[in-house]
């Protein structure tokens, strides 16, 4: 299994100087790939340019650049240039985002994401593979018909032969159009102790394509404290875990919270939702089931931590992205170090 390190939103806490040298201790540290996200602050993919320009060997992940925000031509242009600017180390993860941000945001309607999904992720191939973009799917078509839009083709060409696209999806249809399209999986939360249940959908999109999920690259996103002191490494989840089973959406609307409602927790993943809608925050945070936090997080002492990436390892997962819950940039390192001398002795 092995390691990438999430180094989340741009700005939040850490300046460019201290990301930089994550990703260099990162590194140093043999980790395979680094991942940048974003929202509706800083943009993933500036921050993979700035990386790339100060590491020499790390992987660079969007994770995830936002399908509402790029065309898919856009998507293709700045993946093949990042790919070039570094060597040929670009990961491509792709994601919806949220209707708040999607149609807030963007202005761009968040309905038939499976199908605007499975055109997008096609065009983007396309135009990566350096072919002629003609494309009539159900809802992109290019060029567009009755004006002055010419097939065109990507001018530049990636170092790698094909970059490989990750989906960052939930819910059952749309991961299973991750086993069916994409090269990867970006979960989040995720619990080795459903993986069967998890993989499920992988497998049945794998089976409408005809291929097989031996090379498919099952990559969570796991919040990481290793300390001694298990109540304090649980407390520091909680912000961003009541955050998203509790804010990331309407009550009506809240893929997070179902998530973690089909592990069993639907009465606290209710509760925290309330708690949260309402301005609670800090009760939403305490209505969290310690074991709702063992199961999607690694927090505690190192026997711990290496009891968890082992059943990471063993549910099938190929990279286990790490995000430190620690915003000090070096207790944010010495964590990485930590994570990757238990993953040394699984």
């Amino acid at each position: 299994m092995k390691l990438g390190v999430a180094i989340g939103y741009w700005g939040m806490g850490l300046t460019a100087a201290d990301q930089l040298q994550i990703a260099r201790t990162a590194e140093d540290l043999g980790y395979d790939s680094i991942w940048s996200a974003e929202a509706y602050g800083s943009d993933a993919a500036s921050v993979l340019a700035w990386l790339a320009a100060g590491t020499s060997k790390i992987k660079l992940g969007a994770g995830i650049f936002q399908i509402p925000a790029r065309s898919a031509a856009m998507t293709a242009m700045t993946a093949a240039t990042i790919d070039q600017l570094s060597g040929g180390r670009m990961l491509l993860g792709l994601g919806t985002s949220g209707p708040q941000v999607s149609e807030g945001w963007h202005g761009v309607r968040f309905p038939r994401q499976v199908e605007r999904t499975r055109d997008y992720v096609a065009v983007v191939r396309m135009a990566l593979a350096h072919k002629k973009v003609e494309y009539h799917g159900e809802t992109m078509e290019l060029p567009l018909p009755e004006g002055p839009g010419k097939v065109l083709k990507l001018t530049i060409r990636p170092v790698q032969e094909q970059i490989p696209i990750y989906l960052a999806v939930l819910g059952p249809k749309n991961v299973a159009l991750a086993g069916e399209i994409a090269d990867g999986w970006l979960p989040v939360f995720f619990s080795p102790e459903h993986v069967s249940k998890l993989r499920a959908p992988l497998e049945e999109g794998a089976a409408r394509s005809g291929r097989s999920l031996d090379t498919f690259r099952i990559c969570p996103s796991v919040n990481v404290m290793i300390s001694d002191d298990v109540a304090s490494a649980r407390d520091t989840m909680r912000p961003v875990l009541a955050l998203y089973v509790g804010g990331m959406g309407s009550r009506e609307q809240n893929f997070y919270n179902r998530l973690v409602s089909s592990y069993g927790f639907e009465s606290a993943a209710r509760e925290v939702q309330e708690l949260y809608l309402d301005g609670k925050r800090a009760a939403a945070m305490e209505a969290l089931p310690d074991e709702l936090i063992d199961m999607t997080c690694i927090a505690g002492p190192k026997d711990r931590a290496r009891e968890r990436m082992r059943a990471y390892r063993d549910a099938g997962v190929e990279t286990l992205i790490v995000s430190p819950m620690a915003f000090d940039p070096e207790e944010r390192q010495r964590q990485l170090r930590l994570v990757a001398e238990i993953a040394e002795g699984l």
